[in-house]
């Protein structure tokens, strides 16, 4: 069965933040039925209630869903989030939580894709990251994600899971403290200068509508099911152009102060994927210009 050609009951969990809201508007656009797993109910018709790290209210409210497919958005994913234990009690003890619940009521007609990070990769320098670079995760929330994948592959004969390990990504919605968000205000408020910290390091960037289409994708490709993926452009990007490129799209000149605070010691100078073992999967990914991007979070910034 087609999950993503049907008219298919898709459980997300995390669906009010950033990614979560323009995969749900993906959704809806594609005639699913959006269930929601939320901590707190609001009444609406299309959820389901439970805190993710309890694992009794998880197992009833995806019994209750009966879903298709599962999209795990839900997670801590700010790495210099102030909680550490947190970080490993939502994204590894909540994702643990709902693969229980999903193989204990008897799920597998669809993909359940879990979000990973580019993060746990060691930095190559000048190399495209593939999935068989080596791994170095060096914070706790990349800790936290490569451990949620170790865990996961534990279901692989019960659940058909799909592990994504994203690079960076951005697009209307997203909210400071991320970079592009800081740098797209500025240009919005015409500010006079900018502090920022490594401006010449290389970074991948897709648009977030790029990659719930690919979310989408991945669900609905049976042989993609027990695999890990990179999401990412191929193409390196510097903090340096993206100002440059919203300058030109402005007309607006703005002072790039460094300010050493933001100057992180020993970040690597080039994080940039190949998509190569995506691209076999599921096709050519969506297509957004950078730009377009940064012209259609400007607009959404009132810039």
């Amino acid at each position: 069965m087609s999950i993503v050609a049907s008219r298919s009951r898709i459980l997300v969990t995390g669906a009010a933040g950033f990614t979560g809201r323009h995969l749900c508007a993906l959704l809806a656009a594609r005639g699913h039925a959006l269930l929601r797993l939320v901590e707190h109910a609001t009444g609406a018709a299309d959820e389901v209630v439970a805190d993710l790290v309890d694992a009794s209210a998880v197992g009833a409210a995806v019994r209750a869903a009966a879903p298709d497919a599962v999209v795990h958005l839900a997670a801590i994913a700010f790495p210099a989030h102030a909680d550490t234990a947190a970080i490993y009690r939502v994204n590894v003890g909540g994702t643990l939580a709902l693969l229980e619940a999903l193989a204990a009521g008897g799920f597998g007609q669809g993909g359940v894709l879990l979000p990973s990070t580019a993060t746990v990769y060691a930095s190559a320098a000048g190399a495209a990251l593939t999935e068989d670079s080596p791994l170095a995760p060096a914070s706790h929330y990349a800790v936290s994600k490569l451990a949620m994948e170790h865990m996961a592959r534990l279901f692989a004969r019960s659940l058909p899971v799909v592990v994504v390990r994203s690079f960076n990504y951005t697009g209307p919605g997203q909210r400071e403290p991320y970079l592009v968000p800081k740098i797209v205000r500025h240009f919005a408020e015409r500010a006079p200068f900018i502090e920022l910290g490594n401006i010449d390091v290389e970074r991948d960037f897709l648009d977030v509508r790029v990659v719930v289409d690919a979310y989408l994708r991945l669900l609905d490709a049976p042989l993609a099911h027990g695999g890990t993926f990179n999401l990412c452009s191929g193409t390196g990007r510097t903090v340096r152009d993206i100002v440059r490129r919203l300058e030109v799209l402005t007309g607006h000149r703005i002072e790039i102060r460094i300010n050493p605070r933001f100057v992180r010691a020993g970040e690597p100078q080039r994080i940039v994927g190949s998509h190569a073992r995506l691209v076999a999967a599921i096709g050519a990914l969506r297509s957004v210009a950078l730009d377009d991007t940064l012209a259609d979070m400007l607009a959404a910034a009132g810039g």
